[in-house]
């Protein structure tokens, strides 16, 4: 045998061709359990069209992969240590025992939900084990199960005999070859260790890229058409994964009733207007990391009356808007903000799109524009996928996603992050002008992020500031006051109502804003160019009203006199007839506003309340 076949069977042996086969072997049953859920379920999901069949494998794919890995990890490890031990019968035998017994509660997991998902419409996570905790007969429940469904256990252990049958053990490599290649060994092996681990991570989070969040239970709704469908493209072992350490309130009842509880607070609104209904085209800006302290016009008091801050064209087109002295952001992350501007959802210890609920049907301004006839979009300069807003954002009525990809021209992208704002906000205005009216349009800034760069042609332009970001704050206001000079040479600038806010707060500058209330305090801006909607008694004013992200929507549909029951947390700013509370929660505490007032609350009892000024401020 010569030093080359010898180093070729050392290095390849069958650790690898193992790896591979038994991964697909695993994946193979994972795509029958969907086959079989869907067959078992197949009367909920009467619309399911042909043509979503490969959208869902794309999507499922993409669940499972993650899933599997996360099951598997060890077993990879353990297979694929460099380490000449791994090839002894013994050893491969333990593995085998291993890769049978994980997959074996994975595939118990997705067998259980072929059934138990008729009982809940989706599919099952890690709350369960909280559900039945207290349970006094679980194994009475156990065995009744076994005998209702015994088909399902049947159809539970042909999948691990298959698995058992059908392992495949790694190759042991000749005698010789370990002795005469140990460096060669050992090098390739850590180094193929690493580039597996690699994989197996990127598997784990849905993706590659820097960009790239960890895919969640909402990232299914990218591939299917309505929010019951994602349960095909999920699998019950990602939902346990992803949910595993997400808290779960227990249930407080406050009032008796509905009706009780409907007398203090309602969700859905029954809106009453006094006109019309008005199809204006409403342009959202959600601007990265912007923070009420940014800019100069909210801020007139602060060093003494000098303070002018970052944002110059916000500034003038402040003193032409309807704003609010007290705005406050809903959470402190981008997937926070989205649901509470879009669709009236805050957050609370959860993200909504992290939660169990997040593939439920709700409403958004999406949707409900939608059947008023509008054309709807999305547009993000980052790489496509990244931050996981598309998922939540089809399923609540959003058509079309315009990202990095359809820009198209890697020349502006910023090496990190995504398209620069003032390119992609260029490329915002020229998509715009092509689309039919009316339409619904948001666009999602990225430029304001850490590492705070700047384009290199503007390199120097804006001081820093206090902060790094600041610099950064200014080249978004620049951009979008690119944005508005084009926008105002299109025919449908006049006949359109524009709000721009933030997702999140970011860096506090100053001791004002050094408390929980300055740090969740954002622009909440409404401009409307013909001054008709809005009314020229409005434009140009502050009030002096609490207003949180979640108004935004119900504030929209208020304006354009929509008429039709909706679901929102939120209120419409402008209904002097409503009280109008704001809320938030950071830090293990609930923040509850009010006129002058914020409220903590621990989730048991109220443990602070404290007034505030108008810059942000407690007194």
């Amino acid at each position: 045998m010569t030093t080359t076949s010898i180093n070729h069977k050392t290095i390849l042996g069958g650790v690898y061709a193992a790896f591979v086969y038994n991964g697909l072997l695993a994946l193979l049953m994972f795509m029958l359990c969907r086959l079989l859920f869907w067959a078992f379920n197949a009367d909920l999901f009467p619309d399911l069209a042909a043509s979503q069949i490969p959208s869902i494998a794309k999507g499922g794919l993409r669940f499972d992969l993650s899933a599997l890995a996360y099951g598997n990890a060890l077993w990879a490890l353990l297979l694929l240590l460099p380490a000449k031990f791994r090839y002894r019968r013994g050893y491969q035998s333990a593995l085998k025992c291993l890769f049978a017994v994980c997959n074996a509660v994975l595939l118990a997991a997705n067998c259980a939900d072929f059934i138990y998902f008729r009982f809940t419409l989706r599919r099952t996570t890690s709350s369960v084990f909280k559900e039945f905790a207290s349970e006094q007969n679980a194994d009475a429940l156990l065995m009744q199960a076994l005998a209702d469904y015994w088909y399902v256990f049947v159809i539970w252990g042909a999948m691990i005999a298959a698995i058992v049958l059908l392992y495949r053990r790694a190759r042991k490599p000749p005698p010789a070859a370990s002795i005469r290649a140990n460096v060669l060994f050992y090098s390739v092996s850590v180094v193929m260790l690493a580039a597996t681990t690699g994989l197996c991570i990127a598997a784990m989070r849905g993706g590659f890229g820097r960009a790239t969040r960890p895919i969640t239970l909402v990232d299914a709704g990218e591939y299917v058409k309505r929010p019951l469908e994602t349960a095909i493209v999920q699998n019950t072992p990602f939902c346990f994964f992803r949910t595993i350490s997400r808290k779960k309130r227990d249930l407080i009842t406050y009032f008796d009733t509905e009706e009780e509880l409907a007398l203090h607070y309602n969700p859905v609104k029954t809106p009453t207007p006094t006109r019309a209904f008005v199809p204006r085209n409403v342009v959202i800006i959600v601007w990265e990391s912007m923070a009420k302290e940014y800019v100069g016009a909210f801020n007139r008091d602060l060093d003494g009356g000098t303070y002018r801050g970052y944002t110059p064209f916000v500034d003038s087109l402040i003193g032409r808007s309807l704003t609010f002295a007290r705005s406050y952001a809903n959470g402190r992350k981008s997937i926070d903000g989205l649901p509470a501007v879009l669709a009236s959802i805050p957050s609370a210890e959860n993200p909504f799109v992290l939660s169990p609920y997040s593939g439920n049907e709700v409403n958004s301004l999406g949707s409900i524009l939608k059947e008023k006839g509008y054309r709807t979009s999305f547009f993000h300069g980052a790489p496509n996928g990244s931050m996981g807003f598309w998922g939540f954002l089809h399923l609540t009525g959003f058509d079309r996603y315009f990202g990095k990809t359809e820009y198209g021209n890697n020349a502006d992208y910023d090496g990190i992050w995504g398209i620069w704002d003032e390119e992609f906000l260029q490329y915002f205005v020229r998509e715009l002008g092509g689309m039919e009216q009316p339409f619904l349009s948001v666009v999602f800034t990225v430029s304001s992020h850490h590492p705070f760069k700047l384009p290199r042609k503007h390199e120097g332009r804006w001081q820093e500031g206090l902060r790094p970001i600041t610099k950064c704050i200014s080249y978004t206001d620049y951009s979008i006051r690119r944005f508005f000079e084009a926008a105002q040479q299109q025919a449908w600038y006049a006949n359109t109502l524009f709000v721009i806010t933030a997702d999140h707060a970011s860096d506090v500058l100053h001791s004002e804003y050094e408390n929980s209330v300055g740090q969740m305090s954002v622009p909440i801006i409404y401009f409307d160019p013909s001054r008709e909607i809005i009314g020229a008694d409005l434009a140009g004013r502050m009030l002096d009203v609490v207003t949180q992200q979640t108004d935004i929507m119900p504030t929209l549909l208020g304006l354009l006199g929509y008429n039709q029951p909706y679901l929102a947390f939120g209120q419409d700013a402008l209904d002097t007839a409503l009280a109008h509370p704001a809320i938030n929660y950071l830090n293990g505490v609930y923040h509850i506003y009010e006129g002058e007032y914020v409220l903590f609350f621990d989730g048991a009892k109220s443990i602070g309340l404290y007034k505030i000024d108008r810059g942000g401020g407690l007194v």
